[in-house]
């Protein structure tokens, strides 16, 4: 017996069985007490995951990532907090900025106001590829509640991840560039994060599987606004260039201004793809070539899991999503 069985048998939503556990006052006494009579007529007790939501807490979920200004997090946030509503969970969310220091500060503080889960969105809390001893706060965290992690894998118990296959995808993406006849193609990134480094590895693949040998020269880091990518490309980047992987769409399009700039002809002469798949890819001229990172289903697998808990059963650790290359007019094929 779940909270699903007891949400059928009683006539109710699942959301309304959770805030019936929870003693919420958006349920009517009568309808909590339909629920309750279901309930101790089939000796069903919430799991220590609900019971713990039920005595004190507030019924909230805490939610951080880096900069809400970035598309990715902004599109991650809507689709949890929405969907998380839905089911009577209202959200906290913090935003980190990039110093990890402050986003272990960030994190501490959060679960200071009585959450029941905490959702981590995008991959730069992690940096396990540089020591796992850096994830060890998230850890910490798991001790005391639930931690999902959209877009990011943190081994532990209590941590349940969601990730798109940032190598593969980045792989596939730069192929395509190979296929074109591209030779000298920019890795064009603006973080360390745990997810570029997993498409940096996957831009080298492609390179090595071609019989391209990989260069320092065109792997180049550029600050976050789309004028600044521009700029520093100007400044720095070799017109010997002949496709570009951008590790985000803002990139992408900051790449675009420079070859408009230069008078480099997108695709004939520069093919450009970027990452994430959002609006800005198809609100630039030419429409960019985009890997689509499911960001919302990585998101829905992460609510799912927390749905598993409150029904007493344990979700999977690691969901690993493949990413979608969509084609549009920046690349030739």
């Amino acid at each position: 017996m779940n909270i699903y069985d007891i949400a059928k048998l009683s006539g109710v939503s699942i959301a309304t069985v959770s805030r019936v556990v929870n003693n919420s006052p958006l349920v009517s006494e009568k309808t909590k007490a339909r629920v309750r009579k279901v309930m101790e007529e089939n000796n069903y007790i919430p799991n220590v995951f609900a019971r713990g939501m039920s005595l004190g807490s507030m019924n909230t979920i805490g939610i951080v990532c880096p900069d809400i200004a970035d598309s990715y997090m902004a599109r991650a946030v809507a689709y949890l907090e929405k969907n998380l509503r839905d089911f009577g969970y209202d959200c906290i969310l913090q935003c980190s900025g990039r110093d990890p220091a402050h986003a272990k500060s960030v994190v501490s503080n959060i679960l200071n106001k009585k959450i029941d889960a905490l959702f981590l969105i995008g991959s730069f809390y992690t940096f396990e590829w540089i020591s796992e001893e850096n994830a060890d706060y998230i850890r910490e965290a798991a001790v005391k509640i639930p931690v999902f992690m959209v877009n990011a894998f943190v081994r532990g118990t209590n941590i349940f991840c969601a990730l798109c296959d940032d190598r593969s995808a980045a792989e596939q993406a730069v192929n395509l560039l190979i296929r074109e006849g591209r030779k000298n193609i920019l890795f064009l990134y603006n973080s360390d994060s745990t997810s570029t480094h997993e498409k940096r590895q996957g831009y080298v693949d492609a390179l090595t599987e071609a019989g391209i040998v990989y260069e320092d020269k065109y792997c180049f880091r550029a600050r976050q606004g789309i004028e600044e990518v521009k700029r520093d490309l100007l400044a720095s980047i070799s017109t010997e260039v002949d496709g570009i992987f951008a590790t985000n769409d803002r990139l992408a399009a900051g790449a675009l201004k420079y070859a408009r700039e230069t008078g480099i002809i997108v695709p004939d002469e520069l093919s450009i793809i970027g990452y994430d798949n959002s609006e800005l890819a198809i609100s630039c001229d030419p429409e960019i070539t985009s890997v689509d990172s499911m960001c919302e289903t990585l998101c829905r697998i992460n609510i799912d899991s927390l749905l598993c808990l409150l029904r007493g059963t344990m979700p999977e650790a690691k969901t690993l999503a493949k990413g979608i290359l969509v084609r549009r007019a920046s690349t030739l094929l």
